[in-house]
């Protein structure tokens, strides 16, 4: 697990972590005249896990804040310090793979560069009962402040695992009985037509570029959603959650 610090700022986000995975918050920092229900609750759920609050300016939050990559985060007057969250690899999908009783239910994102996106899909796997989601190391969103945000507390239940080579992990899927699935606009079958009883892992790229080329060939099928509308496709949160939904 790397030593860093994780940032994790407004009430829902704090609340989820002291809630979750209490032992990586290192101390809990308030801003000084923010006095309610809401910021007494991170109060008392850090009192009663004996986490250290410091009550503080504004001008100490802004310096804070320099460092998360969105210009208009909402601290709601509240952040946590944490130890950073681990990001797997390789040989922890290895692991998780061998210990399920259950058909796996996947979720591969390649090209997806938003955090915000990140969280939404990790949100959603939780929500689905998803065991891991998977995106290459190279060119993707990572467990930054804003993704973590944004899962509101599924980035500490949902493995999060970053692979070297997608396209070889894509391949050792598929030799575990695995069946691997991309999302395709221009595909002929659509999501509603396929099996997805099985072990299935759901690959899904950015919203417009989609997969890359090898990512696409790789898989065993193309599936496309549905889309009746003007709009030519969904954002890769959403499409996430109709695939994901749709296999559970």
């Amino acid at each position: 697990m790397s030593e860093s610090t994780d940032l994790q700022f407004g009430l829902h986000a704090v609340l989820s972590v002291l809630e979750s995975d209490p032992k990586r918050v290192r101390d809990i920092i308030i801003l000084k005249d923010r006095k309610d229900q809401r910021i007494q609750k991170v109060i008392d759920a850090a009192r009663q896990n004996a986490i250290k609050i410091r009550f503080q300016p504004r001008a100490d939050f802004e310096r804070l804040l320099k460092n998360i990559d969105i210009p208009d985060a909402r601290h709601q007057g509240v952040i946590a310090q944490c130890t950073a969250l681990e990001i797997l690899d390789e040989g922890d999908l290895e692991t998780l793979l061998h210990g399920l009783q259950e058909p796996a239910l996947l979720v591969v994102l390649d090209g997806v560069t938003d955090p915000h996106n990140l969280g939404a899909v990790l949100r959603t796997a939780d929500a689905a009962g998803a065991h891991a989601v998977i995106a290459p190391k190279d060119k993707s969103a990572t467990l930054n402040a804003t993704a973590i945000k944004v899962a509101c507390g599924a980035a500490e239940k949902v493995p999060f695992i970053q692979v070297t080579n997608l396209a070889r992990t894509l391949n050792e899927l598929k030799e575990r009985q695995i069946w691997v699935i991309g999302t395709s606009d221009d595909a002929e079958n659509t999501i509603y037509d396929v099996d997805l009883k099985g072990p299935v892992a759901l690959v899904l790229g950015a919203e417009g570029p989609g997969m890359r080329q090898l990512t696409r060939k790789t898989c065993d099928e193309l599936v496309r959603i549905p889309m009746r509308g003007a709009v030519e496709s969904l954002n890769v949160s959403v499409a996430s959650a109709v695939c994901v939904y749709e296999a559970m």
